[in-house]
């Protein structure tokens, strides 16, 4: 009997690493002593890029924006970035390791570093709510599929 070689699917984290980050206030001391009723905005977006065979930098860039009325409170922008070692996955299911499982994976530090600066800042604590990055992608997927129909 000839053995086959199975070819193992392997996933490995080799850096966790803040690539930018930045805290805008504007508008201090003199917002501090102003009543506000802050409106959020979050935008956030994932980068991948090659770096060499089979390893990959992906990149959760997350920007928080705070306003009261129309004046700036703060502006926190992070880019979160990993370093991945990804190998013998089909097409598919590396870009959705690299399109929802590493930003997965990043969101907690970019989500800690984003409530560090804000608090460090003397505003009010900022914990942002878990993102679920397999409905994005997939939502993505299904938006790319009716876009080539037409």
């Amino acid at each position: 009997m000839i053995e086959k070689e199975i070819k193992k699917k392997y996933f490995e984290i080799r850096r966790i690493y803040i690539k930018d980050a930045s805290f805008e206030a504007p508008n201090t001391p003199n917002i501090f002593s102003e009543s506000w009723k802050p409106t959020i905005h979050l935008d956030f977006k994932t980068i991948s890029t090659k770096v060499e065979l089979n390893i990959f930098e992906v990149v959760l860039h997350v920007r928080v924006t705070v306003k009261s009325e129309d004046k700036l409170v703060f502006l926190c922008d992070v880019q979160q970035a990993g370093i991945f070692f990804i190998t013998n996955l089909d097409k598919d299911m590396k870009k959705h390791c690299l399109c929802s499982y590493c930003p997965t994976i990043l969101f907690p530090y970019v989500r800690e570093c984003i409530s560090n600066l804000v608090s460090h800042a003397s505003f009010p604590q900022l914990n942002l709510e878990p993102i679920n990055f397999d409905s994005i992608y997939y939502k993505n997927l299904e938006l790319e599929k009716n876009n080539n129909k037409k």
